[in-house]
């Protein structure tokens, strides 16, 4: 597939080559298109991995003559402290739409007033702050596991709830915003250009059929990843989503968590024995695997197994505990393994109660529907002590 990135690719071949971290970046035009880049697409953020990292949202890159692709938001480390991150955009003019790249600074310029959510609500940065040389993330907007990163604080007046449409570009027909003072002087501030893992995650996505907007019709395969090369968030994502709304029951949950799990240590493993890394050919045997986990996410999706509790204490009981369950898949509060350990117990609880109903006419008497309950306080107990340390 022919693939032609104009100067958006002089800029990125640059950077890989000689990434001079305090050089220039430009904040003008650096491609073109003559056909409107799609909606953004609504996606959950992923759980911050650590300390240091800064959420860039993702935006619509373009290649000739394929269009525009997804690049996925992703949890970056900016080159050094005290620099924050002003995402790209799309803006129309004289009948083109340009392409205006991000770039690092010690303040957020102006990003075409586009509501990419996660702090970046149109104008500036609410999602952290940096003091000295320690990044803290404002929960109310960023997804942050406060057991693990404790440089944290609550603002809820960044929050934006206005933006109704999910449009993607400035100028006629799409957000009609200009730069306030604060940005036009962020604008002409020195700024620094992406990172070397930020142009190989766009490259990544340049090269995946499922990102082209030709492909997916403005539903991108992955939209969302917790580092650069972080499919395993996306399948983890996948998985609580299919917890939630009861497509995957407790023991496809099991078997698929497990599965992550293992791939997890062989991962850590590997890295290990290379100081710290994968080879390519590791690189290969992991997404091959990883191939195979997905296809069995969407297998166990949409076959004819769901999860059903009945409209009855015991049943909401258990549609609560697997809402707890998705929920700390969704905010990394539980891992692969944790949760495999805790469905294998939701699996035996159901099992424990589909007999006792058997044997019962369809019903539980006193005892076993307090045997249930005491169970489900057990595996309760359980998930807490997983989620919050």
């Amino acid at each position: 597939m022919k693939r032609i990135f104009r100067n958006i690719v002089l800029i990125a071949g640059l950077a890989a080559a000689a990434p001079q971290v305090n050089a220039q970046v430009s904040v003008g035009i650096s491609i073109s298109a003559h056909i409107a880049p799609p909606a953004l697409p609504v996606y959950t953020q992923p759980v911050c991995p650590g300390d240091g990292y800064i959420w860039t949202p993702g935006y619509w890159a373009y290649a000739d003559p394929d269009g525009y692709y997804w690049v996925p938001g992703v949890w970056v480390r900016p080159p050094h402290f005290g620099l924050l991150w002003t995402p790209a955009y799309w803006g129309f003019e004289d009948g083109v739409y340009g392409f205006h790249a991000g770039y690092w600074g010690p303040h957020v310029g102006f990003y075409g007033g586009i509501n990419y959510g996660y702090g970046y609500g149109g104008v500036g940065f609410g999602g952290g702050i940096w003091a000295g040389n320690v990044f803290r993330y404002n929960t109310a907007v960023a997804n942050v596991n406060t057991t693990i990163v404790h440089n944290t604080y609550v603002n809820n007046t960044v929050i934006n709830n206005t933006t109704v449409n999910r449009t993607s570009f400035n100028g006629q027909g799409g957000v009609n915003a200009r730069p306030n003072e604060q940005e036009r002087t962020a604008m002409n501030e020195h700024h620094t250009q992406p990172t070397s893992n930020q142009l190989d995650h766009e490259r990544t996505a340049s090269h995946d059929r499922s990102q082209f907007a030709s492909a997916n019709h403005g539903a991108p395969g992955t939209t969302a990843m917790n580092r650069v090369d972080g499919r395993r968030f996306d399948q983890q994502g996948r998985i609580a989503n299919g917890v939630s709304s009861g497509k995957l029951t407790a023991g496809e949950t099991k078997n698929l968590e497990n599965r992550e799990a293992n791939l997890n240590k062989e991962v850590r493993t590997d890295r290990a024995n290379n100081d710290g890394h994968l080879t390519n050919q590791e690189k290969s045997q992991v997404n091959q695997q990883q191939n195979r986990i997905s296809n069995s996410i969407n297998a166990d999706k949409h076959n004819s197994n769901n999860a059903h509790y009945g409209d009855n204490p015991i049943g909401e009981r258990r549609a609560n505990q697997q809402q707890r369950v998705a929920q700390g898949i969704r905010n990394g509060q539980m891992n692969a393994g944790e949760v495999a350990r805790t469905e294998n117990r939701e699996q035996g609880i159901n099992r424990t109660i589909r007999a006792n109903r058997q044997a019962n006419g369809g019903g539980l008497n006193r005892e076993q529907f307090r045997q249930a309950t005491r169970q489900q306080n057990r595996a309760g107990r359980q998930i807490n002590r997983q989620r919050h340390g």
